[in-house]
């Protein structure tokens, strides 16, 4: 098994559903008492909520770097970073680090291909749907990708900061959620994916008209694969 090295305290309550999660999988891929090898770095949240706000991803940037390099100097043989919007800094976490980063977008794409849909809606923080994280990569897949509209974002994101990353889980926020994912559907997405990786605390795979597609479950599953596969390239 190779040393996992986690970005993760963005925010706390998924970081936590990670750790959970991937020694569950260690656990049931191995058997016995196996558990996962791994090392996280979990950030402070309010700092770099704060920096995300002023959009300052340069300094965002760095600050991963620099943990990036801190967990290969702690062993770590791959890097995952916990959080879909903190996937705009992936880029320089690679090269500070040298290490394979596992990309939630891509693991994602090619479970959309997998599933055969070429247009599918994204839900996340105002930062993951308003950027071209996700776009860019799934346009060289064929696949289309759709956001709500600038009222729907602007919810979703407060449910996000507000809500679900303080463990708050709300029936009136999860009918809101359903609403955007209709309106999704309506724009032609015959999926929608759970961009955020708290958004499994809100939603189900099944709670939509459409497929709900978890991206944290997926993330999970490629850190797995990638820790105890026999080849690794960066």
């Amino acid at each position: 098994m190779r040393r996992i090295g986690l970005i993760g305290g963005t925010s706390w309550e998924s970081s936590a559903h990670y750790y959970r999660a991937l020694n569950e999988g260690v656990r049931d891929r191995l058997g016995g008492l196996h558990s996962a090898d791994l090392v996280l770095r979990s950030v402070e949240f309010a700092e770099i909520s704060a920096l995300q706000e002023a959009g300052d991803w340069d300094e965002l940037g760095r600050r991963y770097a620099a943990d990036a390099r801190a967990l290969r100097s702690s062993g770590a043989e791959l890097i995952a970073i916990l959080a879909n919007t903190m996937h705009l800094v992936a880029d320089q976490v690679g090269e500070a680090s040298g290490l394979p980063v596992v990309h939630i977008v891509d693991v994602a794409g090619a479970e959309v291909l997998r599933r055969g849909v070429s247009k599918v809606g994204l839900i996340g923080t105002a930062y993951t749907m308003e950027s071209d994280l996700y776009p860019s990569r799934f346009a060289a897949l064929g696949i289309e990708v759709v956001t709500p509209g600038a009222d729907d974002r602007a919810m979703i994101h407060r449910v996000i900061y507000d809500e679900l990353a303080l463990g708050i889980v709300n029936d009136a926020s999860r009918k809101a959620y359903l609403e955007v994912i209709d309106r999704l559907v309506a724009e032609g997405a015959t999926a929608v994916l759970l961009g955020c990786t708290e958004h499994a605390m809100l939603l189900g795979p099944d709670d939509g008209p459409v497929p709900l597609i978890d991206t944290t479950a997926i993330h999970v599953e490629a850190i797995l694969d990638a820790a105890l596969r026999e080849e690794l390239h960066p």
